[in-house]
């Protein structure tokens, strides 16, 4: 399932075509994805004005005039691209291969800009994904939203804040970091990378990592740094092309060439001076990759 460096990979390459633009026509060639569609979606948002493309944690928000949000989620399959309105090919060059069923784009999305027109479509050839209109000025109240965590990108994610949330905790590490309502969008891959870069064992206590005081150890403050640092840098490579990720040109993330132990299970630890090996293990049903000769 695409995480959040990848949803918001997808967010900046949606925003040149779609903010500004208006929804000439919004085309459902189905009732449903993994949820039915909004009542009344296509009238609702037809000749609306999109305002902006924000993202909440691995949700895509699509802010419309009149206080209506769409909010759409990928899924384990879905995915955009930008075409031409009378376009005969899908643009970009795929590496993983990519369905051209019709049967598979599910929702159209005709857009006017100026002298411009585009379409925005979305394919998912699992239905896994899903599509919500929601009024902007309620957003807290989405169900998905209510008690999410603080932005792994933002400011409000310190050491001090995790240390709060960590104190007396003995759920391990992994499985702590996970918790949607103490981190929002932080998902696998990244957990596994960011434990690795602060050498902590995902099996270690969430709570050792905190003061009798309740005050953030020294270990927690690289963690954070880790973490802030991961998700950046797998932004700023476009995202990781797993799977049926890609981009809404059509084009990959590389991030997943400089994953350090992710999906390394057997390959020499990559930690300078370690003679470790990637190791595979499972906690609470999601596969964790970690290296026990420096992560403890």
């Amino acid at each position: 399932m695409p995480e959040l460096p990848e949803v918001e990979t997808v967010r900046r390459g949606l925003a040149p075509a779609m903010e500004g633009a208006t929804i000439r026509e919004l085309e459902l060639r189905r009732t449903d994805l993994r949820f039915p569609f909004p009542d009344r979606f296509a009238e609702l948002v037809a000749g609306k004005r999109i305002l902006s493309l924000g993202r909440r944690a691995k949700y895509l928000l699509i802010d419309l005039e009149d206080d209506w949000t769409i909010i759409a989620h990928l899924g384990m399959s879905g995915s955009f691209r930008v075409e031409a309105e009378r376009a005969a090919e899908t643009p970009g060059s795929f590496h993983h291969p990519r369905s051209k069923d019709e049967k598979h784009d599910h929702v159209v999305v005709h857009l006017t800009s100026q002298d411009c027109s585009q379409r925005v479509v979305y394919n998912d050839p699992r239905r896994f994904g899903f599509m919500h209109l929601w009024k902007r000025s309620a957003l807290d109240t989405y169900p998905a939203f209510v008690g999410l965590g603080p932005e792994p990108t933002g400011n409000a994610l310190d050491a001090s804040y995790l240390a709060s949330r960590f104190a007396g905790k003995s759920q391990p590490l992994k499985g702590a970091l996970l918790d949607q309502n103490v981190i929002a969008g932080l998902g696998n891959i990244y957990v596994c990378e960011a434990l690795w870069r602060s050498h902590l064992s995902p099996r270690r206590r969430a709570g050792s990592l905190v003061t009798p005081g309740g005050r953030p150890k020294k270990e927690l403050v690289v963690l954070t740094d880790a973490i802030r640092a991961v998700i950046a840098d797998a932004i700023a490579a476009g995202g990781s092309s797993l799977r049926d990720h890609i981009q809404a040109d059509g084009s990959l993330g590389y991030f997943q060439h400089s994953f350090s132990v992710y999906d390394q299970e057997g390959e020499a630890c990559r930690t300078p001076a370690c003679n470790g090996t990637v190791a595979r293990i499972v906690q609470s049903g999601r596969s964790t990759f970690f290296c026990a000769g420096c992560q403890k």
